[in-house]
Parts: structure tokens; sequence; C-alpha cells
């Protein structure tokens, strides 16, 4: 068995490099740890997806949070979550958060937002994903 590397997330997973639905997929599976540089983007670079964490209010961040919190409305919207945040990543319109640490990309209808760094350091990965059309309700 392969020898991973432990990061500040748990095991790193380098194998899935742009290749963002089977990196989604095993986090999935293993409910832990990152898949580093799983999605590209020419104007950010690469972007990891990481497992995160969310609680019983919602907080959190990545994969976990992503599915807990906002797994319904994307699957009401008609996509597996493997396959919509990399839509949303690799066709999102690219814009300044109000937080320097973090970017958004988004559509009329979807955001992803990605964190820049973390605890002082460089890193790139998704921090949540969902539908904007209920947060834009009239």
């Amino acid at each position: 068995m392969a020898k991973y590397q432990k990061g500040e997330f748990g095991t790193i997973y380098p194998q899935f490099e742009r290749k963002p639905k089977q990196a989604i997929k095993h986090l999935q599976k293993t409910k832990e740890g990152e898949c580093t540089n799983a999605l590209y983007r020419d104007d950010i670079g690469f972007i990891d997806i990481v497992w995160g964490e969310n609680d019983k209010n919602n907080k959190g961040f990545g994969l976990k949070h992503i599915i807990e919190k906002h797994g319904k409305e994307i699957k009401e919207l008609g996509f597996d979550v493997s396959d919509f945040i990399p839509i949303v990543v690799q066709s999102g319109l690219l814009k300044d958060a109000k937080e320097t640490s973090k970017a958004i990309l988004e559509s009329n209808m979807f955001r992803v937002v990605l964190m820049k760094e973390w605890k002082g350091k460089n890193k790139k990965f998704v921090l949540t994903a969902f539908d904007l059309r209920k947060k834009r309700k009239p």
C-alpha cells in the first residue's frame, strides 16, 4: 500500500491532479484528507479539494460542509456534487471577495468560494459551493 503524507487536513492524496470528479468521490469514501491540485484554472492555478469539517449548526468548510449544508439543493438542481463543483469552478466568473484570503467563482445561479490561504500559508482550496438562487430571492 502506498505511503501517503499527512497534511493540515489529514492524508494528502496527490494522485487526483486535474481529476476533480475522482477526487471528490475518493474523499466521499475516505471522509478525511485532501486531494491536492484536483482542479485547475489558468487565472487561479491549482486548487485543492479538502474533506474539511461541518458542525451541528452547519458551520464549516470543504466537501463535508458542502454535502451536509448544500447537498440537497445541489441535487435539486439535478447535479451530483462531484459534477457541480468542477462545472462551477471551470465556468464561473472570478470575483474578488470581501476578504482578501478568499476568491469567488460565480454564475447567475451558482457560487463556489475558494480559500487562498490557510493559517498564514498560501493554500487554495474549495471552501464552499451552493445554489445562489435561494440567496437572491426577492
